[in-house]
């Protein structure tokens, strides 16, 4: 059974967490204020959309496409990036909450993340060379081997990044944010 082909629709104030999103391709279409918590988005193909609003808790977005996707103050706790489809994958998310969410061994360059709340989201073993981080709050986020070569965190706050556990080459911080660097040796900075 093939699915169905959707482009230039909106769709506003859906709640998919009872039924599901019909499963299909989405193109150039854009999602404003539903709901997918805890419901299951899997297998679906978006290509160019945009989610403005939507609540993504806890959903299923195993061999999903997001092909140049752009995410606008969207709820995503808890997401599992990893088990989405990896082809083609281009992803955009401007003062969203990714709080527990994991990015675990993806292959994400220049992925920009703006305005974010990334509390206790893991990035290890992540590929995120020149990925740009502007105004985003990285509180017990997990960096373990990852590659943040030319990565910007210069106006992100509460990272905590071990320079000795991951590639770091020309990543761009401010002199504020070097106290970031420098947690693992408990050391006090006046």
């Amino acid at each position: 059974m093939t699915g169905s082909f959707w482009s230039d629709q909106e769709f506003t104030k859906q709640d998919y967490t009872q039924n599901k999103l019909p499963k299909g391709d989405y193109e150039n279409c854009c999602f404003v204020d539903c709901l997918f918590s805890k419901g299951f988005l899997d297998n679906q193909n978006f290509v160019e959309c945009t989610f403005k609003g939507c609540d993504f808790t806890n959903a299923n977005i195993a061999h999903t496409i997001f092909n140049d996707v752009t995410f606008e103050d969207c709820k995503m706790v808890g997401l599992q990036f990893e088990t989405c489809n990896q082809l083609l994958l281009s992803l955009k998310f401007i003062g969203c909450n990714l709080s527990v969410a994991s990015f675990i061994g993806m292959n994400l360059p220049n992925i920009q993340f703006q305005d974010c709340r990334l509390h206790q989201t893991d990035f290890a073993d992540a590929h995120l060379k020149q990925a740009k981080f502007p105004n985003c709050d990285f509180e017990n986020a997990i960096f373990e081997n990852t590659n943040l070569e030319q990565a910007d965190f210069s106006s992100a706050i509460n990272f905590n990044i071990d320079p000795s556990i991951n590639k770091m080459k020309k990543t761009h911080f401010s002199k504020d944010g070097l106290i970031g660097l420098l947690k693992k040796f408990d050391i006090v900075v006046t």
